[in-house]
């Protein structure tokens, strides 16, 4: 009988970080290991400070260990910053010496170190930017690597699944992800994890198939019971029938068709039907990402993030480290344009020396430019280091959650003395490099045709704008349904920031996961956008798309689409025409 009688057919949706579909059978990993918690004697604490370094110290002997056995295959070299990043928290003040600190208490080692953990589970929770919040696991993947060994349970072992099958855990660490056999493991699924973390990144590295965030997966599934999974659609099936399964091994095999066919477009230009030309580019940040945002063709990189320089850290990187970086991300792309987005982060969640204190709502507090005109001091160092690296290569600095145009005006004043200051100096910069913002606050898109006498471009957030149009916390499990990028206010907002650019002859283009997604792909050129940048691997369906569409289909579909009153019909609006112009592509049936 099934798991907890879970029944033919079920299913299941998580977040699918990994496309691919995978069919086969349940390898459960059991986590679960007695933690024992309780307080010890004054003259108990030296031995128990001692016991946790010795934990700390077979912590690092096992990445080592780990980074030796990976280090020589070729497709795993560019994620080994991964296990350097482990092994930076085995030496943090903020992990170890804080949880030392605890022991003292007279709290065991085990009790000492989930109180730590528990304390900085809260500040990620606080952090807006998703990929920032999901550097979280990588804290977690080492504070569970500790217990273990504290516990003296023994480390879990994927490396050695011997026979094919779908690895089923509550999470899984990017070290174990790293050690995944390909030709043994199908493909995973887990209850926790997000879109951003290391983990799905090195899923989609090594083109397993994954599906995270499903919360009961563990309870619901047992070893070898059979699954399927969409790594894409973010759907899994339990105990499919022989019906489903035969669907699903044609869906896979048109899905491994279409990814054969998508290589074609590759060295294609994005261009539509009717002549207009749209720029791919990646939203990255990560050495990792510079290798897709080449295997998929990107035209540059429309977001480059900076804020995981600064994360982590007892102090600020300094002007040369950020320098270094910059060129590094220029010398990757090979000529082409990088556009470097300055902070966007609040200060007390990654510079605890700062010493900020908390805020009620972090979201709209002090946060991103805000944040950056108040401290600029770190500004001007930040800039002088994107001014720097644009003497090296075609460089674009845009600013995020600008509201007004003072902010803007402000940012500029700073930036020209700041390339004055370079220029006297006798460091080579571009004083013209292009300037643009971020269009992420209702305010911005109500004053948009001022704020484009001011800049060069403007880039869309649709993330954050989406957020305080609809004022919806995507976050928030109970009104996460609200978050909707077909909202008639949306598609209104992104019409009137399109129009304003172009009133005012500058380009505007979209960065956030509206830009990645092929469905929205004839809604955006027919708003008028001139760019999307999005997630590398995202490039080839949606530039499928862009050739086989014109603007003008577009176009019409806009002003049928500003007529419609809800969400849900401009959602069945879209979804029609996008069958009707290209069943090949949004053939599936809707769940």
């Amino acid at each position: 009988m099934a798991k907890n009688n879970v029944t033919r057919d079920t299913y299941l949706v998580g977040i699918g970080v990994s496309p691919g579909i995978a069919i086969g059978q349940v390898n459960l990993l059991d986590q679960r290991y007695p933690v024992y918690e309780f307080s010890i004697e004054p003259d108990e604490i030296d031995a128990e400070v001692a016991r946790f370094r010795e934990a700390v110290a077979e912590a690092l002997a096992q990445l080592n260990r780990i980074k030796e056995r990976v280090s020589g295959q070729v497709h795993l070299r560019e994620h080994l910053y991964i296990l350097d990043t482990h092994m930076l928290i085995l030496e943090d003040d903020m992990l170890i010496g804080e949880t030392e600190a605890a022991i003292r208490t007279q709290r065991n080692a085990e009790s000492a170190l989930r109180q730590v953990l528990r304390k900085l589970r809260r500040l990620f929770d606080n952090i807006e930017d998703e990929y920032l919040r999901e550097r979280r696991s990588d804290v977690d993947a080492v504070g569970e690597r500790l217990l273990r060994i504290l516990c003296g349970a023994s480390e879990r072992m994927i490396s050695r699944v011997e026979k094919q099958s779908i690895i089923v855990a509550h999470d899984l660490s990017p070290t174990e992800t790293m050690q995944m056999d390909r030709s043994r493991v199908l493909g995973f699924l887990t209850d926790r994890g997000g879109r951003t973390s290391h983990t799905a990144i090195l899923a989609r590295s090594l083109d397993i198939p994954a599906v995270v965030g499903l919360e009961t997966v563990t309870a619901l599934t047992q070893d070898r019971q059979t699954i399927i999974i969409d790594g894409e659609s973010g759907i899994v099936i339990l105990n499919p029938s022989q019906e489903t399964i035969s669907e699903y091994r044609q869906r896979k095999k048109d899905y491994e068709q279409l990814e054969h066919e998508l290589e074609d477009y590759r060295h294609l230009t994005a261009v539509t039907t009717d002549g207009v030309r749209i720029s791919l580019c990646g939203n990255l940040e990560m050495e990792s990402e510079f290798k897709l945002a080449h295997k998929h063709a990107a035209e540059g990189i429309g977001l480059y993030r900076t804020e995981f320089l600064y994360l982590g850290r007892q102090q600020p990187p300094s002007e040369e480290e950020q320098f270094s970086a910059y060129c590094s991300a220029l010398e990757r792309m090979e000529g082409q344009p990088v556009t470097i987005r300055t902070l966007d982060i609040g200060g007390d969640k990654f510079v605890p020396a700062l010493n900020l204190e908390d805020e009620v709502n972090p979201a709209m507090g002090l946060r991103a430019i805000r944040f950056s005109l108040q401290e600029e001091t770190l500004f001007r160092v930040q800039l002088r280091a994107i001014l720097r690296a644009s003497g090296k290569g075609p460089v674009r600095i845009m600013f995020p959650m600008i509201t007004g145009v003072a902010e803007i005006r402000a940012c500029k004043r700073i930036l020209v003395d700041v390339a004055a200051e370079l220029q006297h100096e006798g460091i080579a910069c571009n004083p013209d490099l292009p300037v643009g913002i971020m269009i992420e606050t209702p305010s911005a898109v109500m004053i948009a045709p001022f704020l484009a006498q001011e800049v060069d471009f403007f880039s869309i957030g649709t993330n954050d704008l989406i957020q305080y149009f609809l004022a919806v916390d995507r976050g928030n499990e109970h009104v996460a349904y609200l978050y909707d990028p077909f909202h008639p206010a949306i598609l209104r907002a992104l019409k009137m920031t399109c129009d304003a650019a172009h009133d005012a002859g500058i380009s505007v283009c979209i960065c956030g996961e509206m830009a990645g997604e092929p469905l929205y792909t004839l809604v955006l050129i027919g708003l008028g956008l001139d760019g999307l940048s999005m997630n590398p691997s995202c490039i080839p369906r949606v530039k499928r798309v862009l050739r086989n569409v014109s603007r003008k289909q577009g176009q019409d579909l806009i002003e049928k689409l500003l007529s419609l009153p809800t969400s849900k019909e401009v959602s069945a609006a879209i979804d029609q025409e996008m069958r009707t112009l290209l069943p090949d592509l949004f053939n599936r049936p809707l769940l």
